[in-house]
């Protein structure tokens, strides 16, 4: 039985555009969030692991799951956009520490993009509880979970305050830089609703993934 972190920061990503491309940055909620994840990726030992079921987080940890290709390969194979009904390619441009600065996935479209489908799936494949808090300008916000995996986003500014004022709270826009992650997560824990992860302990298979390629391409 696995003692997944009841409390704390949800993972976060923000979102935005610069003509052709969509930028998501992904932060990981907490320490023992990330240690979890190295385990599944087979990055570090599953003795982390005790036999209560507690997961102890290493200093060393956000260094060696950043530093790993399973973690580019994840975080590609997790987050997705689709413009104009097709798949953008994409890449890992940053990899800071996931917990504070996270990862800045870069997706190329094959035109400038007023509005795109964002998949985020991250973690929900360790424990269904699991939330992602999304933010971006404009007021745009959105939560991710499991039964809610994908968020059309829009990206032209008039048409973002547009929907803001309409009432529809649909995610973020433009350019994630200087966006305080911490901070926007603590206002949609009160605007989008109660998602305080409450991850109760449940029977989780660790295993270790299969290799897989370090970009994702349209099929």
């Amino acid at each position: 039985m696995i003692a997944l972190h009841p409390f704390g920061d949800p993972q976060t990503v923000v979102t935005g555009s610069d003509g052709e491309v969509v930028t998501v940055v992904w932060r990981v909620g907490a320490p023992d969030d990330l240690t979890l994840l190295g385990i599944d990726l087979g990055v570090l030992p599953e003795d982390r692991v005790m036999l209560d079921g507690a997961i102890t987080y290493d200093a060393g940890d956000a260094d060696l799951v950043a530093d790993s290709p399973e973690l580019v390969a994840y975080v590609l194979e997790h987050v997705t956009v689709h413009s104009e009904g097709e798949e953008c390619t994409g890449a890992v441009s940053e990899v800071g520490d996931l917990i504070a600065d996270g990862a800045t996935l870069a997706f190329t479209c094959r035109g400038p993009v007023s509005q795109a489908e964002i998949a985020v799936t991250t973690l929900t494949d360790l424990h269904p509880a699991y939330r992602t808090l999304a933010t971006g300008p404009d007021g745009q916000r959105a939560v991710y979970d499991q039964n809610a995996s994908t968020h059309a986003w829009t990206f032209d500014p008039a048409v973002a305050t547009a929907a803001v004022t309409g009432g529809t709270a649909t995610a973020p826009a433009s350019s994630p830089a200087g966006t305080d992650l911490g901070s926007s997560a603590a206002l949609q824990m009160g605007g989008v609703g109660a998602v305080l992860v409450l991850l109760a302990a449940g029977g989780l298979a660790l295993r270790r993934r299969a290799q897989r390629t370090t970009t994702s391409t349209p099929s």
